[in-house]
Order: structure tokens, then sequence, then C-alpha cells
């Protein structure tokens, strides 16, 4: 078995299905463009998804390429040996072209040719569908597996959960697959033991999937018209297999952050590998998500959260190495020079990665260190193992701490944390904020500066162009306004077309220029809806009179206002961004000028 790093491991397996006529593709954002459904790319196959139901790919039925993927599911894991917030996969496809027996016999060579990776036959295991009530066995796979020459005690036949790959919706295209596993040479965990363990013996090196079905929203399994292969391997993961390795981390990829930790904390990484892994894997991410063209910052929402939360754990890591000073751009450099020759966009956006950087640190260093005294506090205060949930969502309340910290903590002095009882203080909490946003929403508007009034007149304009140009089904789902932007979320299946943008820019500002009055009513829900008054929450709505705002002939809402008295008032419109907020759910964001 050959050992081997990183850029040959990428150019031996991009070369080779490249021989095989397979076109290299660029790779995906790491924000999904077409799928509401999920956070990040969590797979390399996803943003293939068209192609597998039967759109025609620009570079034909046969492609390859290297991609990043984020799953966040195992973010607790992080730290052992193998797991990654982000990874990359390489990855080929047959879009209609060749099945099973071709893909087999490919992943063969390259698994175990000398010009390849050359791994021994008998350290190759495999596995494929043993079959249930709804989905046939896999004999077609089974069979290919023989006659490339792997011996049949090396084949298992497992079920659904083991080897049948399926969208994390359950709907779409899915098949059985078949995966290949290299024996670490540990001793079997028992008479059972199988590639089915966790035990470490097996350590997967490879899967194809056989895309034959589509799964749709009722439960039936169709057979495609067009049957695909996704065939890919874990890149780290491999590179430890190939190199004989014990940790994902001691990879030739994180040489260089790791070397960087060192010379700034002194630690050596055999002293707290744990802290050292946490850091590496979450900023690298980190510098990932923020490099990505679609500009996710640190938020307390979405992509934003996950981005945020990785860069908290990366502080509090830092701290554990003794590193109280500002370093995450320092360290967040050092991952842009690496991997800058094979992500273009993280030299393109160095700036504003490592600008980003800075901020979350600086915002959170003083949280940390203020939240980790309390803690401390807390725990000499409390005689049992239990923390309680009130001191845990007082940490979270009045310090900003979050609650996977304080459970992080916690474990590792053997404590733990009453759970349960943090979630009903955050469910009152929550009873309360949402009791007062009722009486918010009653007198409308909560911020009344002028900027404001401003944003929310123009909320209501946006609405009704959006409505007139996509129809009654437009339907406002949330909105969100401070004295630099507006955000309005509404009901809408698809992403909108930047000529669309403009043509909603236009419209806007048509109403804007015309100088209409912006006219307030009192009434009557039932007067409100004679006059076709668009009324959101109706069940909040009191029974006596409400207020509806109407612009000329244009827009006729209720709501509690305030509002300007004319829309020549606003400026230009101007829209920043639109996005995706949720599955059928659109936001656009948009400033006045």
């Amino acid at each position: 078995m050959k050992k081997i790093n990183s850029q040959e491991f990428r150019n031996m397996y991009l070369n080779f299905y490249e021989k095989y006529n397979h076109k290299i593709i660029s790779e995906a954002s790491l924000i999904p463009e077409n799928d509401a459904t999920v956070l990040f790319t969590t797979a390399g196959m996803q943003p293939l998804t068209p192609y597998f139901l039967g759109e025609e790919h620009p570079q034909g039925k046969r492609l390859t390429n290297v991609q990043r993927c984020i799953r966040t599911v195992d973010i607790e894991e992080v730290g052992d040996t193998s797991h990654l917030t982000c990874f990359a996969m390489l990855g080929c496809w047959s879009l209609g072209d060749y099945w099973k027996k071709e893909a087999i016999k490919m992943s063969y060579e390259f698994l175990t040719s000398k010009d390849y990776l050359n791994i021994p036959q008998e350290k190759l295991f495999v596995t494929v569908f043993a079959g249930d009530q709804e989905i046939p066995e896999d004999k077609e796979a089974y069979d290919a597996w023989i006659e490339v020459g792997i011996e049949p005690n090396h084949i298992y036949k497992l079920p659904r959960k083991n080897n049948f790959w399926m969208l994390g919706t359950g709907v779409g295209p899915c098949g059985p697959d078949s995966e290949m596993f290299y024996d670490t040479g540990k001793e079997p965990c028992s008479e059972n033991c199988s590639p089915a363990c966790d035990c470490g013996k097996y350590m997967e090196i490879g899967n194809n999937v056989f895309m034959q079905y589509n799964h749709t929203q009722t439960g039936e399994y169709e057979k495609l018209t067009k049957k695909c292969i996704d065939q890919g391997m874990g890149f780290e993961r491999n590179l430890m297999v190939l190199n004989n390795l014990n940790s994902v981390y001691d990879i030739d990829l994180f040489d260089l952050i790791k070397e960087k930790i060192y010379q700034i904390s002194n630690v050596k990484y055999e002293s707290n590998k744990k802290s050292y892994r946490i850091i590496m894997d979450h900023l690298r991410t980190a510098v990932f998500i923020l490099g990505d063209n679609s500009h996710i910052v640190p938020s307390n929402t979405d992509q934003g959260y996950v981005l945020r939360r990785l860069l908290r754990r990366t502080i509090r890591h830092l701290k554990k190495l003794g590193i109280d000073h500002k370093v995450l751009a320092v360290l967040g450099e050092v991952i842009i020079n690496q991997y800058q020759d094979w992500y273009c966009e993280l030299l393109n956006n160095r700036t504003f990665i490592l600008n980003n950087l800075e901020k979350e640190e600086e915002l959170f260093s003083k949280t940390l260190t203020q939240g980790t005294k309390e803690f401390n506090k807390m725990v000499e205060r409390t005689s049992n193992q239990i923390i309680s949930g009130e001191d845990a969502f007082r940490l979270f309340d009045t310090f900003g701490f979050p609650i996977e910290f304080t459970i992080e903590m916690a474990q590792e002095i053997e404590k733990k944390v009453d759970i349960e009882g943090y979630q009903r203080c955050y469910q009152h909490h929550q009873e309360k904020s949402r009791n007062s946003a009722d009486q918010k929403f009653k007198g409308g508007l909560v911020d009344s500066s002028e900027i404001n009034i401003k944003y929310h007149t123009a909320t209501h304009i946006l609405h009704s162009v959006l409505r007139n140009m996509f129809g009654e089904s437009v339907e406002q789902r949330g909105s969100n306004i401070t004295p630099e932007r507006l955000r309005f979320d509404f009901s809408f299946e698809r992403k909108i077309t930047p000529e669309e943008l403009e043509e909603i820019e236009i419209k806007v500002n048509e109403v804007i220029n015309s100088g209409k009055e912006v006219i307030c009513q009192e009434m009557t829900f039932e007067d409100a809806k004679k006059m076709n008054a668009i009324g959101l929450f109706e069940n909040k709505y009191d029974k006596g009179n409400l207020k509806v705002y109407t612009i000329d002939n244009f827009s006729t809402e209720i709501c509690g206002g305030p509002h300007v008295k004319n829309t020549s008032e606003l400026g230009t419109f101007k829209i920043i961004k639109e996005e995706s907020s949720a599955a059928g759910i659109r936001r656009i964001k948009a400033v006045l000028k």
C-alpha cells in the first residue's frame, strides 16, 4: 500500500477517472443553492441532484470532482481520532451511462492497482445490500465483486440501515450501495464482527451508491428512467488509512496549523490533543464558510449560528491552551495560505475572512471570561453532582454563556446539567418574550425612529410588489427592521432571478417616486376584510377596531403602524440580498439610500 500526501492523492483520484472519460467539474458552494432543507452541502452528490432526476449535465454523463462538505451532527465527537465538521469527498458519477459492473471494476482497480493505491486484496472487504420487503437483494453488485476477484468471505450482506442510501430528507433519488473497507489488523470484537461494527477493525474507504429509485413524498419507490452511480471516497479519512496513521489529524493537511498553535501556546500537541483537534477542525471549517462567496457571517440564526458556535468553541479551547490574546486571524491566515491554491475564493475573500474572525473573537472573549468565572462560582456553591437548570439558564440569560459550553465544562469535572430544568426556564423565557411581542404587535413597529418608520413603510410596498408580480400565494412570513436595513420573509418556492430582482427594485422605486399618500383608518376586522386588506395572524387581532394603512390604490394592510405620510420620504430602495430562509420561504434584505 502506497504512502501518499494530500496533493498526490487528490491528483491521483481525478486523473484516474479522467482516464475513464470523466470530466472534472468545479466544486459547488458550501451553501446549497437549490436546497432549503439543509444549511450546508452535506454530500458530494448533493449539488448534482437535478441531474440524477433526469436533467442533462452540460459536461456530459461521466463526471468527477473534489467537493467540500459540512456536517455538524457529530460536532460533540470532534476531538477524537476521526470526526471532522468539514471534510472533502472525492467523487465520480455516471448519469445514465455505465452501471454496477463497470463502477465496481473501476473502484477495484483504483484501490488495488500498483499504479494507484496498491491496497492488498486480502485487506479489502466490501458490503452489499441484503434486501428487504421493499427492495430486493443486490445480487448484481455481489456478483460484480466476485468477478473482479473478491472472495465470498470478504463480502458482507447487510440490511438497509447499512447499505441503502437516501437523501437526508428521505425524498428523492436513492438506492442500494456497496461500501469498501480496509482491515486495520485489529482483533475482531466478537464472533459477529463485521464492517457494520464500530470497533475499529474495519475502516470505510469508499462507497458506490446505485441510484435506481426515486422515493416519493407518498413513500413509493419509483424506478428511475436514468440509473445513476455515485462513487465517493472520504479525502481525509483515506489519507489516514493509506499512511497508516492513528488519527485523521495526523495527515499532512493539519501540519502547518498544528505547528502554528504550538508556536503561539508552547503547549505540545501530545499534551492536549482534544483541544488541538477542536481548534484545527473548527477554525478550518469556519474559514471555509467565511470564504464561501455566500458571505455568511456569525449570527444567531441558520448558517451564521453554526459558524458562531464553531468559532466560540475554538476560542474556548484556545484559552484551555493558555492563549488569552487574540489569535484567530493569525491562525486563519495559515489556513488561507495552505488552501488558496485549491480554493481561490479564500484568497479573494481574505480580508472578509480575517475581519470577521477578529470581530467574533473580540465579541466573545469577554463573554467567555465572565461566563467561565460565573460557572466556577456556581460549581463552588453546588454540593451535588448536578448543576440546576435555573443556574444553567442564568449563565445563558445574564451572561450570554451558551448551554453547550455549560454542559461541556460540567462533563470535564464529571458533573451533569439538569437539561430538562434548563429547557423549562428557556420555554418560560420564550413565553414572556412572546407575550411581549404580542403587545408590540398591537402597537405596530417596536422602534419608532425615523429610519425604522421608513423601512416599515417600504416593507408594505415590497409586499404588494411581490404579490403583483408573483400572485396572491405570496404572503409575509416575517420581517425584521433595524436602522441599517429591512429583512422581509415571504412564501415563495424558488430562487428569484437577477432580472426579477431588478424589476422588483424598479417597481418599488416607482411607487416611492410617485409620491403616494399613506392613509391610516380605523375599522373592524370584518370591515377591513371587505376592503381586501392584507391581514396576517388573524387570531391575534382584537375584536375592536384595527388600524388599516392604505398607500393610494396600491397597498392596503392591517398594521399597527407607524408609517410615513408620503412615499416620497423614503429615498431609493435597493435590494442587497435574496436568499432562502426555510423550505418554501424566501428572504429579501434591502436598504433605503
